[in-house]
Protein backbone atom coordinates (compact mmCIF):
# COMPACT_ATOMS: atom_id res chain seq x y z
CA UNK A 1 0.00 0.00 0.00
CA UNK A 2 1.17 3.51 -0.83
CA UNK A 3 2.38 5.04 2.44
CA UNK A 4 0.68 8.39 1.85
CA UNK A 5 -2.55 6.69 0.79
CA UNK A 6 -2.46 4.59 3.97
CA UNK A 7 -2.05 7.68 6.09
CA UNK A 8 -4.96 9.39 4.37
CA UNK A 9 -7.20 6.41 5.12
CA UNK A 10 -6.22 6.57 8.79
CA UNK A 11 -6.93 10.31 8.86
CA UNK A 12 -10.30 9.80 7.17
CA UNK A 13 -11.25 7.05 9.61
CA UNK A 14 -10.26 9.25 12.54
CA UNK A 15 -12.34 12.14 11.21
CA UNK A 16 -15.31 9.83 10.68
CA UNK A 17 -15.12 8.43 14.20
CA UNK A 18 -14.82 11.96 15.60
CA UNK A 19 -17.91 13.04 13.67
CA UNK A 20 -19.87 10.02 14.90
CA UNK A 21 -18.79 10.73 18.49
CA UNK A 22 -19.89 14.36 18.11
CA UNK A 23 -23.29 13.27 16.78
CA UNK A 24 -23.69 10.93 19.74
CA UNK A 25 -23.05 13.75 22.21
CA UNK A 26 -25.69 16.20 23.39
CA UNK A 27 -23.93 19.39 24.41
CA UNK A 28 -25.52 21.48 27.16
CA UNK A 29 -24.44 25.07 27.71
CA UNK A 30 -24.25 26.12 31.37
CA UNK A 31 -23.54 29.86 31.76
CA UNK A 32 -22.81 30.56 35.42
CA UNK A 33 -21.20 33.10 37.78
CA UNK A 34 -18.22 30.96 38.78
CA UNK A 35 -16.35 34.09 39.94
CA UNK A 36 -17.50 37.36 41.48
CA UNK A 37 -20.11 38.13 44.17
CA UNK A 38 -22.50 35.38 43.07
CA UNK A 39 -19.91 32.60 42.70
CA UNK A 40 -21.72 30.44 45.27
CA UNK A 41 -24.65 30.24 42.84
CA UNK A 42 -22.38 29.02 40.08
CA UNK A 43 -20.63 26.46 42.26
CA UNK A 44 -23.87 24.98 43.63
CA UNK A 45 -25.35 24.80 40.11
CA UNK A 46 -22.26 23.13 38.71
CA UNK A 47 -22.16 20.53 41.47
CA UNK A 48 -25.88 19.81 41.36
CA UNK A 49 -25.76 19.11 37.63
CA UNK A 50 -22.64 16.95 37.91
CA UNK A 51 -24.03 14.95 40.82
CA UNK A 52 -27.09 13.95 38.80
CA UNK A 53 -24.91 12.51 36.04
CA UNK A 54 -22.68 10.76 38.57
CA UNK A 55 -25.72 9.10 40.14
CA UNK A 56 -27.64 8.24 37.00
CA UNK A 57 -25.04 8.03 34.26
CA UNK A 58 -24.30 10.57 31.55
CA UNK A 59 -26.41 8.96 28.84
CA UNK A 60 -30.08 9.26 27.91
CA UNK A 61 -31.92 8.21 24.80
CA UNK A 62 -28.75 6.56 23.54
CA UNK A 63 -26.85 9.87 23.63
CA UNK A 64 -24.04 11.08 25.87
CA UNK A 65 -24.77 14.28 27.81
CA UNK A 66 -21.85 16.72 27.98
CA UNK A 67 -22.09 19.75 30.29
CA UNK A 68 -20.12 22.77 29.06
CA UNK A 69 -19.47 25.32 31.83
CA UNK A 70 -18.70 28.98 31.09
CA UNK A 71 -18.12 31.77 33.61
CA UNK A 72 -20.03 35.03 33.10
CA UNK A 73 -19.08 36.59 36.45
CA UNK A 74 -22.76 37.41 36.96
CA UNK A 75 -22.65 40.12 34.23
CA UNK A 76 -25.66 40.02 31.90
CA UNK A 77 -23.87 41.31 28.78
CA UNK A 78 -21.19 38.66 29.21
CA UNK A 79 -23.90 35.99 29.61
CA UNK A 80 -25.47 37.07 26.32
CA UNK A 81 -22.16 36.99 24.45
CA UNK A 82 -21.29 33.54 25.80
CA UNK A 83 -24.73 32.21 24.83
CA UNK A 84 -24.26 33.41 21.24
CA UNK A 85 -20.82 31.81 21.05
CA UNK A 86 -22.00 28.48 22.47
CA UNK A 87 -25.00 28.29 20.15
CA UNK A 88 -22.96 29.09 17.03
CA UNK A 89 -19.58 27.52 17.79
CA UNK A 90 -20.34 24.69 20.22
CA UNK A 91 -23.69 23.79 18.61
CA UNK A 92 -25.33 23.20 21.98
CA UNK A 93 -28.73 21.48 22.11
CA UNK A 94 -29.90 23.17 25.34
CA UNK A 95 -29.06 25.88 27.84
CA UNK A 96 -29.25 25.03 31.52
CA UNK A 97 -28.72 26.98 34.72
CA UNK A 98 -28.05 30.73 34.29
CA UNK A 99 -27.12 32.32 37.61
CA UNK A 100 -29.14 35.52 38.03
CA UNK A 101 -32.33 37.09 36.74
CA UNK A 102 -30.57 39.83 34.68
CA UNK A 103 -28.42 37.20 32.96
CA UNK A 104 -31.44 34.99 32.30
CA UNK A 105 -33.35 37.89 30.74
CA UNK A 106 -30.35 38.67 28.52
CA UNK A 107 -29.98 35.07 27.33
CA UNK A 108 -33.66 34.16 26.81
CA UNK A 109 -33.92 35.75 23.32
CA UNK A 110 -30.98 33.58 22.24
CA UNK A 111 -32.97 30.45 23.13
CA UNK A 112 -35.92 31.75 21.10
CA UNK A 113 -33.80 32.49 18.05
CA UNK A 114 -31.97 29.14 18.21
CA UNK A 115 -35.17 27.25 19.13
CA UNK A 116 -33.47 25.30 21.91
CA UNK A 117 -34.78 24.59 25.44
CA UNK A 118 -33.50 26.86 28.20
CA UNK A 119 -33.88 25.15 31.58
CA UNK A 120 -33.79 27.82 34.30
CA UNK A 121 -32.66 26.32 37.60
CA UNK A 122 -32.17 29.26 40.02
CA UNK A 123 -33.63 32.70 39.11
CA UNK A 124 -37.06 33.08 40.71
CA UNK A 125 -38.64 36.05 38.92
CA UNK A 126 -42.12 34.89 37.98
CA UNK A 127 -42.10 36.38 34.48
CA UNK A 128 -38.98 34.49 33.36
CA UNK A 129 -41.05 31.73 31.75
CA UNK A 130 -42.70 34.44 29.61
CA UNK A 131 -39.34 35.70 28.29
CA UNK A 132 -39.18 32.88 25.75
CA UNK A 133 -41.49 30.03 24.70
CA UNK A 134 -38.45 27.77 25.12
CA UNK A 135 -37.91 28.52 28.83
CA UNK A 136 -38.70 25.76 31.36
CA UNK A 137 -38.15 26.19 35.11
CA UNK A 138 -36.91 23.56 37.58
CA UNK A 139 -36.10 25.96 40.43
CA UNK A 140 -38.94 27.99 41.90
CA UNK A 141 -40.97 31.12 41.27
CA UNK A 142 -40.92 33.71 44.05
CA UNK A 143 -44.71 34.10 44.29
CA UNK A 144 -45.02 30.32 44.59
CA UNK A 145 -43.36 30.23 48.00
CA UNK A 146 -44.16 33.76 49.19
CA UNK A 147 -47.91 33.37 48.70
CA UNK A 148 -47.72 30.55 51.25
CA UNK A 149 -45.58 32.64 53.62
CA UNK A 150 -47.78 35.74 53.60
CA UNK A 151 -50.97 33.82 54.26
CA UNK A 152 -49.46 31.58 56.93
CA UNK A 153 -47.73 34.24 59.01
CA UNK A 154 -50.76 36.55 59.04
CA UNK A 155 -52.84 33.67 60.40
CA UNK A 156 -50.26 32.79 63.06
CA UNK A 157 -49.83 35.88 65.16
CA UNK A 158 -48.03 38.42 62.94
CA UNK A 159 -50.25 41.49 62.59
CA UNK A 160 -47.84 44.12 61.22
CA UNK A 161 -44.77 43.71 59.03
CA UNK A 162 -42.14 45.62 57.06
CA UNK A 163 -40.67 44.13 53.88
CA UNK A 164 -36.97 44.58 53.01
CA UNK A 165 -35.99 43.19 49.61
CA UNK A 166 -33.26 43.54 47.01
CA UNK A 167 -34.31 45.94 44.24
CA UNK A 168 -34.50 43.63 41.22
CA UNK A 169 -37.02 41.22 39.69
CA UNK A 170 -37.21 38.51 42.37
CA UNK A 171 -37.12 41.05 45.20
CA UNK A 172 -40.02 42.99 43.72
CA UNK A 173 -41.95 39.73 43.25
CA UNK A 174 -41.35 38.82 46.89
CA UNK A 175 -42.44 42.25 48.12
CA UNK A 176 -45.60 42.27 45.98
CA UNK A 177 -46.76 38.76 46.85
CA UNK A 178 -45.96 38.93 50.54
CA UNK A 179 -47.94 42.17 50.84
CA UNK A 180 -50.82 40.85 48.75
CA UNK A 181 -51.26 37.56 50.62
CA UNK A 182 -50.33 38.89 54.08
CA UNK A 183 -52.92 41.65 53.89
CA UNK A 184 -55.54 39.36 52.33
CA UNK A 185 -55.19 37.16 55.42
CA UNK A 186 -55.64 40.09 57.83
CA UNK A 187 -52.11 41.48 58.32
CA UNK A 188 -50.80 44.95 57.49
CA UNK A 189 -47.54 45.84 55.71
CA UNK A 190 -46.61 49.24 57.16
CA UNK A 191 -43.51 49.92 55.04
CA UNK A 192 -41.79 48.48 51.95
CA UNK A 193 -38.01 48.92 51.64
CA UNK A 194 -35.72 48.09 48.71
CA UNK A 195 -31.92 47.86 48.93
CA UNK A 196 -29.63 48.10 45.84
CA UNK A 197 -28.99 44.86 43.98
CA UNK A 198 -25.24 45.57 43.75
CA UNK A 199 -23.08 46.47 46.80
CA UNK A 200 -25.93 47.08 49.23
CA UNK A 201 -25.53 48.63 52.69
CA UNK A 202 -28.39 47.38 54.83
CA UNK A 203 -27.95 49.45 58.01
CA UNK A 204 -30.10 52.44 56.94
CA UNK A 205 -32.96 50.13 55.96
CA UNK A 206 -32.74 48.15 59.17
CA UNK A 207 -32.89 51.42 61.12
CA UNK A 208 -36.15 52.21 59.32
CA UNK A 209 -37.43 48.77 60.31
CA UNK A 210 -36.61 49.55 63.93
CA UNK A 211 -38.32 52.95 63.68
CA UNK A 212 -41.52 51.34 62.37
CA UNK A 213 -41.67 48.88 65.30
CA UNK A 214 -43.46 46.09 63.37
CA UNK A 215 -44.24 42.63 64.70
CA UNK A 216 -41.94 41.23 62.02
CA UNK A 217 -39.71 42.06 59.08
CA UNK A 218 -39.87 39.93 55.94
CA UNK A 219 -36.55 39.91 54.07
CA UNK A 220 -35.22 38.74 50.70
CA UNK A 221 -31.76 39.19 49.18
CA UNK A 222 -29.91 37.02 46.65
CA UNK A 223 -27.61 34.27 47.85
CA UNK A 224 -24.23 35.81 48.62
CA UNK A 225 -25.67 38.83 50.44
CA UNK A 226 -27.58 36.92 53.12
CA UNK A 227 -24.79 36.59 55.69
CA UNK A 228 -24.12 40.34 55.66
CA UNK A 229 -27.80 41.21 56.04
CA UNK A 230 -28.34 38.79 58.90
CA UNK A 231 -25.26 39.99 60.80
CA UNK A 232 -26.39 43.60 60.46
CA UNK A 233 -29.87 42.58 61.60
CA UNK A 234 -28.31 41.14 64.76
CA UNK A 235 -26.10 44.20 65.31
CA UNK A 236 -29.17 46.47 65.25
CA UNK A 237 -30.70 44.56 68.16
CA UNK A 238 -33.99 44.05 66.36
CA UNK A 239 -34.56 40.60 67.84
CA UNK A 240 -34.15 41.97 71.35
CA UNK A 241 -36.58 44.72 70.35
CA UNK A 242 -39.25 42.14 69.65
CA UNK A 243 -39.11 42.15 65.84
CA UNK A 244 -39.61 38.64 64.49
CA UNK A 245 -37.51 37.67 61.47
CA UNK A 246 -39.36 36.11 58.54
CA UNK A 247 -37.52 35.23 55.36
CA UNK A 248 -37.60 33.88 51.89
CA UNK A 249 -35.74 30.58 51.94
CA UNK A 250 -32.87 32.07 49.92
CA UNK A 251 -31.85 34.11 52.98
CA UNK A 252 -31.32 31.03 55.15
CA UNK A 253 -30.04 28.68 52.45
CA UNK A 254 -27.77 25.91 53.64
CA UNK A 255 -24.52 26.72 51.83
CA UNK A 256 -24.05 29.91 53.85
CA UNK A 257 -26.27 29.26 56.88
CA UNK A 258 -23.39 28.42 59.24
CA UNK A 259 -21.68 31.65 58.17
CA UNK A 260 -24.84 33.57 59.07
CA UNK A 261 -24.49 32.17 62.59
CA UNK A 262 -26.80 31.77 65.55
CA UNK A 263 -28.64 35.01 64.77
CA UNK A 264 -30.57 32.85 62.30
CA UNK A 265 -31.90 30.52 65.02
CA UNK A 266 -35.68 30.59 65.08
CA UNK A 267 -36.01 32.29 61.69
CA UNK A 268 -39.10 30.99 59.91
CA UNK A 269 -39.33 30.76 56.15
CA UNK A 270 -41.38 29.25 53.37
CA UNK A 271 -39.43 27.34 50.73
CA UNK A 272 -39.43 24.31 48.47
CA UNK A 273 -36.31 22.52 49.75
CA UNK A 274 -34.49 21.78 52.99
CA UNK A 275 -31.24 19.87 53.32
CA UNK A 276 -32.89 17.81 56.09
CA UNK A 277 -35.99 16.96 54.04
CA UNK A 278 -36.83 13.41 55.08
CA UNK A 279 -36.87 11.11 52.04
CA UNK A 280 -34.78 8.34 50.52
CA UNK A 281 -34.27 10.38 47.36
CA UNK A 282 -32.85 13.29 49.33
CA UNK A 283 -30.65 10.99 51.43
CA UNK A 284 -29.09 9.56 48.26
CA UNK A 285 -28.61 13.05 46.84
CA UNK A 286 -26.93 14.25 50.05
CA UNK A 287 -24.53 11.32 50.08
CA UNK A 288 -23.52 11.88 46.45
CA UNK A 289 -23.19 15.64 46.89
CA UNK A 290 -21.01 15.23 49.97
CA UNK A 291 -18.58 13.05 48.02
CA UNK A 292 -18.40 15.54 45.15
CA UNK A 293 -18.34 18.88 46.96
CA UNK A 294 -15.34 18.92 49.31
CA UNK A 295 -17.45 20.12 52.22
CA UNK A 296 -19.92 22.51 50.55
CA UNK A 297 -23.48 21.92 51.78
CA UNK A 298 -26.17 21.46 49.11
CA UNK A 299 -28.94 24.03 48.85
CA UNK A 300 -31.95 24.82 46.66
CA UNK A 301 -29.64 25.96 43.85
CA UNK A 302 -27.95 22.56 43.65
CA UNK A 303 -31.32 20.80 43.68
CA UNK A 304 -32.67 23.04 40.91
CA UNK A 305 -29.69 22.12 38.71
CA UNK A 306 -29.92 18.44 39.67
CA UNK A 307 -33.54 18.40 38.54
CA UNK A 308 -32.71 20.44 35.45
CA UNK A 309 -30.42 17.67 34.21
CA UNK A 310 -33.03 15.10 35.29
CA UNK A 311 -35.63 16.87 33.13
CA UNK A 312 -33.33 16.98 30.12
CA UNK A 313 -32.47 13.29 30.56
CA UNK A 314 -36.13 12.33 30.79
CA UNK A 315 -36.92 14.35 27.67
CA UNK A 316 -34.07 12.74 25.71
CA UNK A 317 -35.34 9.31 26.74
CA UNK A 318 -38.80 10.19 25.42
CA UNK A 319 -37.44 11.54 22.13
CA UNK A 320 -35.06 8.56 21.82
CA UNK A 321 -32.12 10.92 21.63
CA UNK A 322 -33.57 13.38 19.12
CA UNK A 323 -32.51 16.94 19.93
CA UNK A 324 -34.89 19.02 17.85
CA UNK A 325 -35.62 21.92 20.20
CA UNK A 326 -39.38 21.93 19.80
CA UNK A 327 -39.55 18.17 20.27
CA UNK A 328 -37.41 18.30 23.40
CA UNK A 329 -39.55 21.10 24.82
CA UNK A 330 -42.77 19.17 24.22
CA UNK A 331 -41.24 16.10 25.88
CA UNK A 332 -40.55 18.17 29.01
CA UNK A 333 -44.10 19.42 29.43
CA UNK A 334 -46.08 17.44 32.00
CA UNK A 335 -43.05 15.45 33.22
CA UNK A 336 -43.39 14.41 36.88
CA UNK A 337 -40.92 12.68 39.18
CA UNK A 338 -39.59 12.42 42.73
CA UNK A 339 -36.97 15.07 43.45
CA UNK A 340 -34.77 15.42 46.56
CA UNK A 341 -37.24 18.17 47.51
CA UNK A 342 -40.33 15.96 47.06
CA UNK A 343 -42.75 15.37 44.16
CA UNK A 344 -42.46 17.84 41.26
CA UNK A 345 -44.13 18.35 37.89
CA UNK A 346 -43.64 20.66 34.89
CA UNK A 347 -46.93 22.44 34.19
CA UNK A 348 -47.61 21.81 30.48
CA UNK A 349 -49.35 25.18 30.07
CA UNK A 350 -46.89 27.51 31.83
CA UNK A 351 -43.66 25.44 31.64
CA UNK A 352 -43.22 26.28 35.31
CA UNK A 353 -42.67 23.88 38.17
CA UNK A 354 -45.41 22.62 40.48
CA UNK A 355 -44.10 21.48 43.87
CA UNK A 356 -44.57 21.31 47.62
CA UNK A 357 -43.82 24.39 49.70
CA UNK A 358 -42.67 23.86 53.28
CA UNK A 359 -42.71 26.08 56.34
CA UNK A 360 -39.31 25.72 58.03
CA UNK A 361 -37.64 26.93 61.21
CA UNK A 362 -33.88 27.31 61.72
CA UNK A 363 -32.62 24.95 64.43
CA UNK A 364 -29.22 23.54 65.38
CA UNK A 365 -28.47 19.84 64.83
CA UNK A 366 -25.09 18.16 65.28
CA UNK A 367 -23.39 21.54 65.40
CA UNK A 368 -24.96 22.83 62.16
CA UNK A 369 -27.85 25.21 61.55
CA UNK A 370 -30.58 23.56 59.50
CA UNK A 371 -34.08 24.37 58.24
CA UNK A 372 -36.54 21.99 59.91
CA UNK A 373 -39.83 21.57 58.07
CA UNK A 374 -42.94 21.89 60.22
CA UNK A 375 -45.77 22.29 57.68
CA UNK A 376 -46.33 21.16 54.08
CA UNK A 377 -48.44 22.76 51.34
CA UNK A 378 -48.77 20.32 48.47
CA UNK A 379 -48.57 20.87 44.70
CA UNK A 380 -48.30 24.68 44.78
CA UNK A 381 -48.32 26.53 41.45
CA UNK A 382 -47.04 30.02 40.74
CA UNK A 383 -50.14 32.14 41.57
CA UNK A 384 -48.90 34.90 39.23
CA UNK A 385 -49.78 32.71 36.22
Amino acid sequence: MNHKFGLSLVALATMTLTAIAAEDTVKVGMILPLTGPFAIIGRETQLGAQVYLQQHGNQAGGRKIELLFRDDGGVAEVSKRIAQEMIVNERISALLGIGTTPSTIAVAPMATQAKIPMIVTTPSTSSITKMSPFVVRTGHAGPQVISVAGDYFAKHGVKTAVTLVSDFGPGIDHEEWFKKTFEAAGGKVIDTLRSPFVSPEFSPYLQRVADNKPDAVFIFVPTGQNATLMRQFADRGLIQGGVKLLAAGDVVEEAMLDQVGDVALGTESAFHYSEVHDSKTNAAFLEAFKKASDGLRPNFIAVGAYDGVALLSRALTKTKGATDGTGLLEAMKGEAWESPRGPIMIDPQTRDIVQNVYLRRVEKRDGHLVNVEFATFEAVKDPAK
